[in-house]
């Protein structure tokens, strides 16, 4: 006689909650049709379920999140780097307490050594047969951020191999929920060939069929939404030896939609933006911004990010502002609209030399057209370069740039402001190369723009 386990997933969603109404509708149906099939059913999210540029999901700081997970039915996630390190700690810590579903995080743990409450390394299922499914939860080794917001992130290999050693002999199947990236599950594939699935996220990896590394099947869903995993296991129902493994993706935009699928979405957001009405400033006029245009507004981002990090010059892509702000009242959500990327401010100390070449770059006629995709960046191009504390003259052929009204020194060293962006992504050189960075967590720019707008 043989089981049939059915294990559904989603990952990478970043609170795009336009197909979550069908995305609802599809796992709790199945659930339905399999449990009265008499077969085993498991639905796992494999993180970053929550990014802040909803409003529903900044204004509640994911607890909405995770409520719409346990009105799903979801049986048990892990998180991923916007839970991790886009919410500040009390945020995160205070985040599952109402969950109905196991959180699984196998590396993250308090600065203390001990696991958050809501948190465990595994869980062990039991199907209706008695067959033992182990599963297993690690995020993204982003330790330095994780440090700076108050928690301590191990390797997340190393806490991986305690959890297999402590299941290997005491589960039937071992099931992961990685927010690593495809790259590392194959690696761990072919390091735990005890593993028998392996559920991926973070690099939004779409596996229409799955993937078989060694003894291991991987699967994927892509991002947003799109797509929903389904994972359907046979065991001969004596030995428990799985017997066959099959991988496929439900396309959201085929499947059979939730009635007012888009009218319910509308209203994750429109509650969000309720939520978000307080008011932060009241502008005497219109505060115009335009990616390809100089703008007070950009410019008052940009000399908040260079004030709030103490820094002595700073810049800022004008593409950070996606729209202008109107004459009147202005609120959290209105904030949220025009900046709405999840990107901290970040300092780099530089010689001279150094910040000069950096400053120079700042100036192709590249960027301004520049489609960014990625690095949290939530507009489309860079625009133009916004500066504070940053003078440029030309003396014929040559830039002279001066930096609080004094000549750049080239053996002189100066600490120089920016968003975050600018060290993840390749874009200049000197500034990957710079030892001495410090990332200010857990504002973002948003933040920044509406400690200033207090004061104007």
């Amino acid at each position: 006689m043989e089981e049939v386990i059915h294990i559904y997933h989603t990952n990478d969603l970043h609170s795009h909650l336009e197909h979550w109404p069908s995305i609802h509708k599809l796992l709790t149906e199945r659930r339905r049709w399999h449990e009265e099939e008499g077969d085993e059913v498991l639905v796992f999210d494999i993180g970053d379920h929550m990014d802040r540029w909803h409003p529903l999901s900044d204004a509640t700081r994911g607890k909405a999140n995770c409520r719409l997970l346990n009105e799903a039915g979801y049986d048990a996630a892990t998180i991923g780097n916007n839970e991790g390190i886009t919410l500040p700690f009390e945020d995160l810590d205070s985040m599952y307490l109402e969950k109905n579903f196991e959180l699984l995080a196998a590396n993250l743990f308090k600065q203390d050594g001990n696991r958050p409450e809501w948190a465990k390394p595994y869980h062990v299922y039991i199907s209706s047969s008695g067959t033992r499914i182990g599963v297993i939860g690690i995020t993204v080794n982003f330790a330095r951020f994780y440090e700076q917001l108050g928690w301590k992130l191990n390797d997340p290999i190393d806490e991986l191999k305690n959890c297999v050693d402590q299941l290997k002999g005491e589960t039937d199947v071992i099931i992961l929920l990685s927010h690593l990236g495809i790259h590392d599950d194959e690696l761990v594939a072919r390091m735990f060939p005890e593993i028998d699935v392996i559920l991926g996220g973070h690099t939004h990896h779409i596996l229409h069929e799955g993937k078989e590394v060694g003894s291991s099947l991987l699967a994927g869903a892509g991002k947003f939404g799109y797509y929903t995993g389904h994972v359907t296991l046979k065991l001969d129902g004596n030995t428990k030896e799985i017997l066959h493994k099959k991988a496929l993706l439900y396309d959201m935009n085929e499947a059979d939609q939730a009635q007012d699928e888009q009218h319910m979405a509308e209203g994750y957001f429109m509650e969000g933006k309720r939520l978000m009405a307080e008011s932060v400033a009241l502008l005497p006029e219109d505060l115009k911004a335009d990616p390809l245009q100089h703008s007070e507004l950009s410019k008052m981002l940009t000399q908040a990010l260079r004030e709030w990090c103490d820094a002595d010059c700073a810049f800022m892509n004008a593409g950070m502002i996606l729209k202008g702000l109107k004459q009147g009242n202005v609120t959290k959500f209105d904030l949220l609209e025009i900046c709405p990327h999840p990107i901290n401010p970040c300092t780099i100390r530089m010689s001279g030399a150094e910040l000069k070449e950096v400053l120079l770059q700042t100036s192709d006629e590249k960027w301004p057209h520049l489609q960014i995709k990625g690095l949290g960046f939530r507009g489309t191009v860079m625009g133009v370069m916004e500066y504070d504390g940053i003078e440029f003259q030309q003396k014929g052929n040559y830039t002279q740039i001066f930096i609080n009204g004094k000549l750049i020194e080239a053996k002189e060293h100066y600490t120089l402001a920016i968003p975050d962006m600018f060290t993840f992504g390749r874009f200049f050189p000197e500034i990957q190369r710079a030892e001495e960075k410090k990332y200010w967590l857990p504002e973002f720019l948003r933040n920044l723009l509406e400690w200033k707008l207090a004061s104007y």
